[in-house]
């Protein structure tokens, strides 16, 4: 009998590509998802239309991280052997909109989801996803595990409870559980609303004609990025090791907001000054200017290192963009919530 593997946030671009990499393995996977009116699954249709998925088991409950009773009672029922708490309000400039839930969310859930592996007599493996986020205003750079956090939003601040009350738990009760500090990693399951998503986005809809104007906010802003497809495999390594223990997930690379936007524009034969204006509402209160991750620790003791370069990400993404307009256009597929 496989393993059994249970994906919190599994709805979303990471938990989708660790649910296909799950499942490939041989797994059994069980996902949490929320309660919503409209359709909630669409990163996880390729799941089922597979034609070679043959006998893959994937597996939805409701549920959030909220519901410290509900989690327990889903713990207890699958018996997982691997948790992964990918489970968040992931959107850095919305938790200062919304820091309270922010918090309850990204940091008291994890505490919630640990307590009920704890109650429940269980010693699953455990990965947790934190974030370069909590890097903040850097003390060193590139970063590595060991660089002090600075967190510079209420989405980083809970990121960094959730790192320290993994390692506590770990140390105190003897739990296999590993933090992933994933500096930004993007894909065409990127949520709409998150920079690059949103540029590749409008850049389909431009070349279109269905759209003139693209609003950003600060383009100076570097970030280190990769590939989601290739996040989610370290994840998975983590949980494989004799030892649990946190890893930088990286590419050892920083790039601009506005370099990503003039090669996602070239790739569509468009000049992005003709298009893209500043709204200063998308400024956040206190910025992160500089993320670059050093992943020598992950190539070392996992053996994982990123593949896919930030050029050649910008054109992938702004590609299926264009695609899944075209495919939307022609009535191909529907439109999900």
């Amino acid at each position: 009998m496989g393993k059994k593997a249970l994906v919190t946030g599994i709805t979303g671009q990471d938990g989708s590509y660790l649910a296909e990499l799950l499942l490939a393995k041989g797994y059994d996977v069980h996902g949490i998802i929320r309660r919503a009116s409209t359709f909630n699954t669409g990163r996880l249709e390729g799941i089922y239309s597979d034609p070679h998925a043959g006998d893959r088991r994937l597996f939805l409950h409701y549920g959030d991280l909220s519901d410290a009773s509900g989690l327990a009672g889903l713990v207890r029922k699958i018996q997982p052997d691997e948790v992964y708490n990918l489970a968040a309000q992931s959107h850095v400039r919305v938790s200062f909109d919304a820091p309270e839930y922010t918090t309850d969310i990204t940091a008291t859930g994890t505490v919630r989801l640990l307590e009920a592996i704890r109650d429940a007599g269980l010693k699953p493996r455990f990965y947790q996803a934190s974030s370069s986020e909590m890097y903040g205003l850097v003390r060193e750079v590139p970063q590595t595990e060991l660089t002090p956090f600075y967190p510079r939003s209420p989405y980083g601040c809970s990121k960094v409870y959730s790192y320290f009350i993994t390692v506590n738990y770990r140390e105190s009760y003897g739990f296999h559980a590993s933090n992933g500090i994933l500096f930004n990693h993007e894909s065409p399951r990127r949520g709409e609303t998150f920079v690059t998503r949103k540029i590749t986005r409008a850049v389909a809809h431009i070349k279109a004609g269905l759209q003139d104007k693209l609003f950003l906010g600060n383009l100076d802003a570097k970030r280190d990025w990769g590939y989601a497809k290739e996040y989610v495999e370290a994840m998975w390594l983590m949980l494989q090791q004799d030892q649990p223990d946190d890893y930088v997930i990286a590419t050892n690379e920083t790039h601009s907001v506005r370099e990503f936007l003039e090669l996602a524009f070239d790739h569509a034969g468009l000049n992005w000054k003709q298009h893209v204006a500043i709204d200063p509402r998308y400024y956040r209160p206190a910025e992160v200017d500089l993320l670059i991750g050093d992943y020598s620790k992950a190539k070392r003791q996992l053996g994982w290192e990123p593949k896919t370069k930030f050029a050649e990400l910008a054109r992938l993404m702004v590609d299926a963009d264009i695609e899944l307009l075209r495919r939307h256009r022609q009535g191909e597929i529907r439109v999900q919530g």
